[in-house]
């Protein structure tokens, strides 16, 4: 299709693309020849009540009904076939390979909400009446769930599709009910264009209002400041830097209603080495790190940036475990990030450390051309990271810090130092077991998921799944933003006490 650089307020192509934007392309860092609509302050209202009003409809629509929509969805992605892929490749500099597993993640988020909704998985508890209780009868009371309202999503620089458009959020959203306002990221708005198409196709082949999907383009802050701050949107999505989410969740709670602000900021991820596995797997469990870190260029919300290791700087297990994994990183090829200005940021990051005292540049990987950024392995001792906050800030790119622990007790003292975390990994034999064990019970107060001999970057979408941990990883420690628990964050309990079946919801009739 043809991209209209518009934006979608409730079915219909709308904006002037004069004065807009262009986004990159991250190969070349030369701006690609489409010029986008910043959205105007009417437009963004006019998405947000049409929404509102495709509530009264949406809202009430029956389970199967959603499941039907959200499944095709995903058919008219796939749909768009190789014209998304080129788009979101030239777009983020990501492989085809990567995008086309990316998609299929998609869409699979969507179908596994399809199936739980079909399944009756969201239908609420049931506890009958007792009249012959004693001292007093038991009522008839049932728990069900309402959608909250409008939602405003953010899209992820790193994940143009599956935390995008239709990403995790957008797709829970919808199986619980709720119309979605997308903000697009300025670095991926053709991909964001061609998915929100698909999902407009959907919506008229399932006949729901239009008003149940906007995409929001734009630059201008004021966008973000507008959904965020709108009276009528109820809840927010959101993945991105620690500092704008800050300004936007200070923002919600100036509102006169606060509603619910779902970020996701950041995480370094720390990994774990114990001891024997050190002495015994010390080469092998090097490599398996730096291939982790290299995924995407280290632009993974679950990238390990701090690998953690007991040992005297010149023994021999653990200079194995370092020259092992500075012959990985050093053969390591150069890649794109997403943007010109992470690459900038990158850049400056790893600057910031190697003018740091008691820090060692270890390895650094093959050079590239000028739009291109190098992987690197830094190292310090405990006390130096213990004394230098920015050592403990995460570093968005394919930069990791091997921290050397003396003993167990200062590997203890480190878990204390540690915000928040998406994940931690340790790394262990059974004959770790013990001093694994003493860790992980402080570990798991700084994270979400908490491994055990696997790398952190990968996550399964599935009912087991928590996507989220202790701020900054996540603003809201009690949900998570990937598998079928998602859906909790759009919607609330209502109990129904002693209704007759006319007026109760069909999942929670007899």
């Amino acid at each position: 299709m043809t991209i209209t650089g518009q934006n979608l307020i409730a079915g219909e192509w709308s904006g002037k693309t004069e004065g807009g934007f262009k986004a990159f392309n991250a190969q070349t860092h030369k701006a690609i020849d489409i010029e986008f609509s910043d959205a105007t302050e009417l437009e963004v209202n006019t998405a947000i009540v049409r929404a509102n009003e495709a509530f009264a409809t949406y809202g009430q629509l029956s389970a199967q009904k959603r499941a039907t929509f959200l499944r095709t969805i995903g058919e008219e992605i796939l749909a768009l076939g190789d014209e998304l892929v080129e788009a979101a490749c030239g777009e983020t500099g990501l492989p085809a390979m990567r995008i086309q597993g990316e998609r299929g993640r998609t869409v699979g988020q969507l179908n596994l909400f399809a199936d739980l909704l079909d399944s009756g998985e969201y239908q609420g508890v049931i506890d009958r009446a007792d009249g012959e209780r004693q001292p007093l009868p038991k009522p008839d009371t049932r728990l069900g769930y309402l959608p909250l309202g409008v939602v405003g999503v953010f899209a992820a620089s790193n994940f143009p599709l599956a935390f995008s458009t239709a990403g995790g959020d957008t797709a829970s959203a919808l199986a619980a009910g709720c119309p979605v306002v997308m903000k697009a990221h300025a670095a991926h708005p053709a991909t964001a264009e061609l998915v929100a198409s698909a999902i407009l196709k959907a919506i008229k082949a399932c006949d729901l209002d239009l008003g149940v999907f906007s995409l929001i383009q734009g630059k201008n802050y004021g966008i973000a400041t507008q959904i965020v701050t709108h009276p009528l949107v109820k809840a927010v999505g959101f993945t991105g830097s620690e500092r704008v989410g800050m300004i936007l969740q200070q923002q919600i709670h100036q509102r006169p209603e606060p509603i619910p602000f779902y970020g996701e900021l950041g995480s370094i991820n720390p990994q774990f080495i114990m001891p024997k596995k050190l002495e015994s797997d010390s080469a092998e469990i090097a490599q398996g790190l730096v291939a982790s870190l290299m995924m995407g260029q280290g632009q993974f919300c679950t990238s390990p940036g701090v690998w953690v290791a007991v040992g005297e700087k010149d023994s021999a297990d653990y200079q194995s475990f370092v020259n092992a994994a500075s012959e990985s990183l050093i053969e390591q090829a150069a890649g794109v990030m997403l943007t010109p200005a992470m690459c900038a940021g990158y850049n400056a990051a790893v600057a910031e450390r190697e003018a740091l005292d008691k820090v060692t540049l270890l390895a650094t990987g093959q050079a590239g051309n000028e739009q291109e950024c190098s992987a690197t392995l830094f190292e310090t001792d405990f006390a130096t990271f213990a004394s230098t906050p920015l050592l403990q800030e995460e570093v968005f790119g394919f930069s990791a810090l091997i921290v050397r622990c003396a003993d167990a007790n200062e590997m203890q003292q480190l878990v204390s130092l540690l915000k928040g975390n998406l994940t931690a990994s340790i790394h262990a034999l059974d004959s770790d077991l013990a001093e694994s064990q003493k860790l992980s019970q402080t570990l798991v107060h700084k994270v979400g998921r908490l491994i055990y001999n696997q790398m952190p970057t990968g996550v399964e979408v599935c009912a087991s799944m928590n996507h989220g941990g202790p701020f900054p990883a996540s603003t809201n420690i009690r949900t998570t933003s990937v598998g079928s628990e998602a859906i909790i964050r759009f919607r609330r309990p209502i109990c129904y006490q002693n209704m007759p079946v006319e007026l109760l919801p069909a999942l929670l009739r007899d």
